[in-house]
């Protein structure tokens, strides 16, 4: 049994699982017929890295971006906020042009794996993550007919992928804890959605909270810290990442002053008790349901 992160398009068709080996057909430029045929059709999911590129590339603040350029939708069934791509209203990337897209060299995570996607997946008694790739074929797509042939690590070094998923590795790894928490985590309050929210994706709204003197009386961090915080926007999302951990799962990855941790603990363990015990009646009456449906 494994648990899987995320899947890169939705099919009811079974993808082959390649692996950093396995081989692909496939070239993308702006001569072939398709030229831009993907970017007029555009579902992109973006990482915190992603908003971090582009907000940079744009001169925007994060809030900004997220305002003109992204939509917010539903990651799982408890509501978890993500964001993607804004677009035209006939689907088309707000970034495309005649040229090609116009933010290449800071494009998001998903346009740089196309056509291939990554599934990631914590097997049962494992510790570490591993990471499956598929092989993404759409009709309009002449990609695939093109005569290079390389193998899915030389494409991935051809995209420069390296960076971004090193960049969205703990985020990553929280969505796996999430995903494969079940009814031990339950269903987060709406504050902590709009937290997540905050940390994850609106990071310069984040940085004015992380540096507020509420948050400061309540953690136990050196002045040093606090002043990498306020430049690099890198370092505050991987920050965000393990402030996460400790709001979601209760993981002491942020050190608290004194006192600090024990209090919050005697205050939230009714509420920790009641969200894991609706959760688990939330999932049997499912079950229930699924069962019933059946006879």
């Amino acid at each position: 049994m494994s648990e899987k992160f995320d899947t890169p398009f939705q099919s009811n068709i079974v993808p082959t699982i390649l692996e950093l080996g396995s081989t692909l057909k496939f070239r993308c430029y702006k001569g072939i017929s398709c030229f831009n045929a993907c970017c007029k059709n555009a579902d992109i999911t973006l990482t915190p890295y992603d908003i971090i590129r582009l907000k940079q590339r744009l001169g925007k603040t994060s809030t900004e971006l997220l305002k003109e350029h992204t939509v917010p939708f539903q990651m799982d069934q408890d509501g978890l906020p993500g964001v993607k791509l804004r677009t035209t209203d006939d689907g088309a990337c707000l970034f495309m042009t005649d040229e090609g897209c116009s933010v290449y060299e800071d494009r998001p995570t998903a346009c740089r794996y196309y056509p291939l996607g990554n599934m990631i997946r914590l097997d049962t008694g494992s510790k570490e993550a591993h990471v499956d790739y598929v092989l993404i074929k759409e009709e309009h797509c002449k990609g695939h007919e093109e005569a290079r042939e390389l193998t899915v690590h030389d494409y991935l070094v051809e995209q420069e992928t390296a960076q971004y998923d090193e960049m969205n590795k703990e985020w990553q790894q929280l969505m796996l804890m999430k995903r494969s928490g079940g009814p031990s985590v339950g269903k987060p309050p709406e504050a902590t959605l709009q937290m997540y929210f905050m940390c994850a994706f609106d990071m310069d709204r984040f940085r004015r909270f992380v540096l507020s003197d509420n948050f400061k009386a309540t953690y136990d961090l050196e002045d040093s810290t606090y002043e990498v915080l306020a430049k690099e926007d890198v370092s505050l999302m991987q920050f965000g990442s393990r402030l996460m951990k400790q709001v979601f799962f209760g993981l002491r990855t942020i050190p608290e002053k004194n006192g600090v941790w024990e209090k919050r603990v005697d205050e939230r363990q009714e509420v920790w008790d009641a969200r894991r015990q609706a959760e688990i009646q939330r999932q049997q009456q499912t079950e229930d349901e699924r069962y019933s449906g059946d006879d």
